[in-house]
């Protein structure tokens, strides 16, 4: 897929990652969709060098590697925003 097909995908991706994961996550609708965003970048590139294929299109699996993406990057984004 392209880079513009991630976007739109990782923001859709980015709203069921909220939905998913546990607990309370801070930061309004902007920041879940740049979270989003991110998320389905990042789970696009990682799933092409790991599993070696290329995503075409808008399909099932380009979806959920954009969801588990979009959860790492939450993860992630949970850790570093912590206050001790």
């Amino acid at each position: 897929m392209g880079i513009l097909a991630w976007i739109v995908l990782g923001i859709i991706a980015g709203a069921i990652a909220k939905a998913i994961y546990p607990g309370y996550q801070g930061g309004g609708i902007l920041a879940t969709m740049a979270l989003g965003i991110i998320g389905a970048l990042v789970g696009g590139f990682v799933g092409s060098a790991l599993l070696g294929i290329s995503f075409t299109g808008f399909n099932l699996q380009g979806f959920l590697v954009a969801i588990a993406g979009s959860i790492l990057v939450l993860f992630l984004y949970g850790l570093a925003s912590r206050t001790a």
